[in-house]
């Protein structure tokens, strides 16, 4: 068989949840993720090697590259994410950590942690992707494409840190450009030249081509089965293009660079295949008198599990309410809309909003990492693995969520709430994505860059100004309360402005109106309560929860 018939290309997953979005730590380069390399290859009976433990790592990062604390777990934690767990053990892991009642015993539980050693120094290198060099701020595009390619139609103007962690051809030309360097990453300390480089002559083993896996995966003759790298590589009718030796079993270095080189491809399962030929999906309505065209695409039909994309594009000025398969471990973009309240109520794997402006968005469990960028008065309600923020004006998030929030470079007036709200299916929906109501870490933000390191960037939410959030819909299932309940300050003020109500109702039973007076009192309050409304905006949150035209309703799917 010939290796044309091969195709390998760049997984989206590593770069869509794994690749912060910020600028690298400075000794996250080459040279020293080299030394890293070499040292922990040397200290395999010491936790460094095949597996990194946590302890090792922290050693490393904050004695060897003087990382913080905090900041070294996040790289370490994020990776851990992307590991292939189930959601039983994700929750037994929640679990533990609930019940550590000190910083101790949480680091003591955080030292049973480890991860795939050379996998993980790939995860190093690849938040390169987000470095911000002088020659791209001055002539543009850091990396010239391989080959010729048209530009995905989503992600036309000029590629930037934000979108390059959703745009493939951005995945594809990082690893294409910098190949030699990743396989030098993963070479035996012996394969390497006293100033860690490769020679004509270098080896590459089986269990460094396995670590590349987490990178690239591919297929035989467009085949619907798709294979991680390493089995193609030592798949026997391909040894004399991948470069394996039986004999030694490794590979030749430069025989695996020419062969992984001539196979790399788009990914058939990436974003700009999605939006090119995925299926279209009638979800939301053309508002009348407006020229924007609502764009929502999926490549469910096609992609298989892992690799599930919905993009979505321009709603605007409606409710958009969706509890669909389609959407079920799916990663989600919502891209550019404005004036909507969009309901996404099924397990997710990731969720990135980008450029929504005055907005309510309200998900189901998000899996890995829900990131917002370059979004203006937006709310979101959401029970996620991880929030990241970057570039946001004035938005507001109720959230659920394990690990603490990340607030990334340019964000102004945050204001963190607890979650407060519930559909029927919400908890079978955290059963599946591996989420538990504790620990919480909503209130506890990490401010990443050193540009806001003071803490006047977010608030926490006013108990006074706090209000649950009912979600309008009927569905099946058990949930009928907030998972976890509201923290007593939250409780509190709800149950006093209950009172309040209860002291209002009691004052006009015992005013005894007469018929007239009732019927007069009861004009002047929906009179007020509507004036309330449109002030407030929630006219047109009511308004747009009414069904359009029969023409135009929003499709199954």
């Amino acid at each position: 068989m010939d290796q044309s018939s091969v195709l390998l290309w760049v997984k989206a997953e590593p770069f869509i949840v794994g690749a912060l979005q910020v600028p690298p730590p400075s000794k996250f380069s080459l040279h020293y993720l080299r030394k890293i390399s070499t040292y922990v290859q040397i200290r395999a009976t010491e936790g460094a090697y095949p597996r990194l433990y946590w302890s090792t790592w922290r050693h490393i990062a904050c004695g060897k590259l003087q990382l913080a604390k905090d900041l070294a777990w996040l790289y370490f934690e994020i990776f851990d994410s992307l590991s292939v767990k189930t959601p039983e053990e994700r929750l037994e892991w929640s679990e533990v950590l609930s019940n550590c009642l000190s910083e101790e015993e949480v680091e003591k539980q955080r030292n049973q942690l480890s991860v795939d050693t050379l996998q993980f120094l790939l995860f190093l290198y690849i938040q390169q992707l987000n470095k911000v060099s002088l020659r791209t701020s001055l002539i543009g595009e850091e990396w010239p494409s391989p080959r010729s390619r048209s530009q995905s139609p989503d992600l036309t103007e000029k590629s930037n840190c934000h979108n390059k962690n959703w745009n493939d051809y951005s995945h594809q030309a990082f690893v294409y450009d910098h190949l030699s360097d990743l396989l030098e990453l993963l070479l035996d300390p012996e394969q390497l030249t006293a100033s860690f480089h490769s020679t004509h002559s270098s080896l590459v083993s089986r269990e460094a081509v396995v670590a590349l896996s987490f990178l690239i995966e591919g297929t035989i003759s467009r085949a619907r089965k798709v294979y991680p790298l390493h089995e193609l590589a030592l798949w026997q009718p391909l040894h004399a293009d991948s470069g394996f030796s039986k004999i030694s079993k490794t590979f030749s270095f430069y025989k695996l660079e020419t062969w992984l080189r001539s196979c790399l491809t788009g990914n058939p399962f990436g974003t700009s295949a999605c939006l090119k030929s995925g299926k279209k999906l009638a979800w939301a309505h053309q508002v009348e008198g407006t020229t924007k065209r609502a764009k929502i695409a999926c490549n469910t039909h096609v992609a298989p599990r892992m690799h599930r994309l919905v993009v979505m594009s321009q709603v605007y000025k409606q409710t958009l309410a969706k509890s669909s398969d389609t959407l079920v471990g799916a990663h989600v973009k919502i891209h550019r809309c404005n004036e909507s309240f969009i309901y996404l109520l099924s397990p997710l794997r990731s969720v990135t909003i980008e450029k929504c402006r005055n907005s309510i968005f309200v998900l189901g469990p998000v899996g890995t990492i829900l990131h917002l960028h370059s979004c203006d008065n937006v709310k979101v309600i959401a029970v996620c693995h991880r929030l990241s923020i970057s570039s946001t004006i004035g938005c507001i998030f109720h959230i659920l969520t394990p690990t603490r929030p990340l607030i990334l470079s340019g964000n102004q007036t945050v204001t963190f709430a607890p979650f407060h709200t519930h559909y029927p299916m919400l908890e079978d929906h955290m059963a599946r994505t591996g989420l538990a109501t504790v620990p919480n870490y909503w209130d506890n933000p990490m401010v990443v860059c050193r540009e806001n390191s003071d803490t006047s960037v977010f608030r926490l939410l006013p108990p006074c100004e706090f209000y649950v959030f009912i979600i309008p819909f009927e569905m099946e299932g058990d949930t009928t309360e907030i998972p976890g309940g509201l923290p007593s300050v939250y409780q509190k003020a709800l149950g006093q402005r209950e009172q309040k109500i209860q002291i209002w109702q009691k004052t006009v039973k015992e005013a005894h109106l007469t018929k007239d007076q009732r019927k007069q009192f009861q004009v002047l309050v929906e009179n007020k309560f509507y004036e309330w409304l449109i002030n407030t905006g929630h006219r047109q949150q009511l308004d747009s929860l009414v069904p359009p035209a029969a023409g135009s309703k929003q499709a199954a799917g």
